[in-house]
């Protein structure tokens, strides 16, 4: 990274704030030399803060699928109808791994700019609260910086830590990866000092709450983070693997941890639990004197209706409607939806009966024979049985043949068909069907509509509470299996979503199963399960495969809702045999050829 780049970056924001005049390829000659120094960035309180909004932008966008989020299709959840992703099709390579490496790496240096230069804003220090805004501003930063190592880390293993000096074009970057357990402990202990700058919640002049300060980062944010960095390190992956041992630095440094640590899981439990013991958030629950429909209102609508009580940290802005939403809905919505984002048989068939029970658990309730009289407002008549009776989650979640149109419907539509011939089938559409027989439906509001555009608005939650109950609930069922909080917190996430609470007396093992799975349903499509399967080093084994055929129904086939002949468990698509490399991505290969201190994963 070098001078051009600060040159770039500055330009960028330039251009931000000449909107009139336009960003063309000779703007920076036609303008005092003045206005691109950093110097002048550093000593403008609106530039300064454009730079930390600048850095901001990096957090991804958890619904922004599935051009940019790309992770809910690299798992057993789902495919996108028009893209063959290379960690699919093995196809990844040095060369084409760039993206995200890049773009963290630069967010990580516009960090150390302004952590370096931020104090020598006047203007800003001159204001009434000025030092205690530069302060929290840093603290900001410093947090994003280490937020960002995080992500690397998680895509790319061990990485490069490269200090707190940004550098310039004399430094030198002959660095080695740093071992995963020196990363996540730089990362932990930074966000720790950023801490104690950043406030307990932004507030208005009043003292309320400020909305408009919705996904700035607050102590509350900071401790929740830290809470996967430390389940991270505690998993399996990270924590005695014993079979990456040849992954390690020139000098022959392992890079992975071989030797187990217990109390890894303590501390990833003991950090959940205090962010629940903070008591500013809680499950989004709604009542109904119907359990069922509780437990599917309170799943359906949690995500419009419910981050101000759920969400830890928040995304102010998000491309669902056009992205995420556009692209679930099916063809006979009202305006044009592209109907391409197919879940996969593997994860349908892990939502559980009504009952509690899975369907691989001899369920008496699951039968994949005959058709059911309609359930207005969920499904049709002539609807298979095999999605009669699952729990509420499913019908807030999945969107399958014969299920009502998940937002609004065009003119005489009330169902979705996706057999062949169906009103969203495959039949008379060269690419706008999904490959399985059924689309995503979680955050779909029910009154988005296409034409007239219709949005409903509301932030992407990043962290909410449901995930660091099954935090704790995973690491203390590590570390203390019987401890009466496992179960507690499982069976929170578990009863708002209005299945029947678990019993005592399960074993470690079992307890294990049960929140592995409440994960892969709970926060299905949220970007998790990509990470989890990794982290808990199973993506080879047959229940969590992440290689190989996955299934859906027959796209081409039926000619009727009540056709058999599509509801027949077909092959929707076939990955490339899963390969140890794929527990973590290439670093691109310019970086390796600059660096020669930087290790390539084996197997790239």
């Amino acid at each position: 990274m070098t001078q051009s780049f600060k040159r770039y970056i500055v330009a960028g924001l330039v251009c931000s704030l000449v909107a009139a005049t336009g960003c063309k390829k000779d703007f920076l000659d036609t303008v005092p030399d003045n206005i691109t120094t950093l110097d002048n960035v550093f000593t403008n309180r609106v530039m300064s803060e454009q730079w930390l909004a600048r850095i901001y932008s990096r957090i991804p966008d958890p619904w922004n699928q599935p051009y940019t989020t790309q992770w809910t299709a690299m798992t057993d959840e789902a495919d996108y109808t028009w893209l063959a992703l290379s960690m699919n099709n093995g196809a990844l390579t040095p060369d084409g791994s760039a993206g995200y490496w890049n773009a963290y790496y630069e967010a990580i240096r516009q960090s150390g700019i302004f952590l370096k230069n931020i104090d020598k804003n006047e203007e800003m220090l001159g204001l009434p609260n000025g030092a205690e805004l530069v302060r929290q501003y840093k603290g900001e930063a410093r947090f994003l910086r280490a937020y960002y190592y995080f992500q690397l880390m998680k895509i790319y293993g061990p990485v490069v830590l490269l200090g707190e000096e940004p550098g310039d074009v004399t430094t030198d970057y002959q660095i080695p990866r740093s071992s995963w357990d020196e990363c996540s402990g730089y990362v932990v202990s930074e966000m720790e000092k950023a801490k104690a700058d950043v406030p307990e919640v932004h507030v208005t002049g009043g003292g309320a709450p400020d909305l408009v300060q919705t996904g700035r980062i607050t102590k509350g944010v900071i401790s929740a983070v830290q809470s996967q960095v430390l389940l991270f390190s505690a998993s399996p992956l990270y924590n005695g693997n014993t079979d990456m041992a040849d992954f390690k630095n020139p000098d022959g440094k392992p890079l992975l941890n071989s030797t187990f640590d217990k109390e890894k899981w303590k501390k990833a439990a003991d950090a959940a639990k205090a962010v629940i013991d903070l008591n500013k958030w809680s499950l989004y629950q709604e009542n109904n004197d119907d359990p069922f429909l509780a437990g599917y209102y309170s799943s359906r609508n949690l995500f419009w209706n419910g981050w101000k009580q759920e969400a830890i940290w928040t995304r102010a802005s998000s491309n669902y409607w056009s992205e995420w939403e556009r692209h679930c809905a099916p063809r006979n919505t009202q305006g044009n939806a592209w109907n391409g984002i197919g879940v996969f048989q593997e994860l349908v068939d892990a939502y559980r009966m009504a009952d509690g029970k899975g369907i691989k658990d001899g369920s008496s309730a699951y039968t994949e024979e005959g058709f059911a009289s309609g359930k207005p407002g969920f499904y049709a008549d002539n609807t298979s049985k095999m999605y009669v009776g699952r729990e509420p989650r499913f019908y807030a979640h999945i969107t399958f043949n014969g299920a009502t149109v998940p937002v609004v419907a065009k003119s005489g539509q009330t169902y979705v068909g996706y057999f062949f011939t169906g009103n969203s089938g495959k039949q008379g559409a060269p690419r706008d069907w999904p490959k399985t027989g059924y689309t995503a439906r979680k955050n779909l509001h029910p009154n988005t509509n296409f034409n007239p555009s219709v949005s409903v608005g509301r932030p992407a939650m990043l962290i909410r509470l449901a995930e660091i109950y099954l935090n704790y609930a995973e690491a203390l069922n590590e570390y203390q299996p019987g401890h009466g909080d496992v179960l507690l917190y499982l069976n929170k996430v578990r009863t708002r979503a209005g299945l029947p609470a678990l019993e005592a007396g399960l074993s470690q093992d079992e307890m294990r199963e049960h929140i592995r799975t409440e994960r892969r349903i709970e926060l299905s499509f949220e970007n998790h399960r990509y990470f989890d399967v990794r982290r808990w080093k199973v993506a080879d084994q047959p229940e969590h495969h992440q290689g190989g055929a996955f299934y859906g129904m027959n796209m081409d086939k039926g000619t009727a809702l009540g056709d058999v002949a599509f509801h027949q468990r077909t092959v929707a698509l076939t990955k490339s045999a899963w390969d140890r490399r794929n527990y973590f991505w290439p670093v691109p290969q310019a970086d390796i050829d600059r660096n020669k201190q930087l290790v390539q994963f084996p197997g790239y």
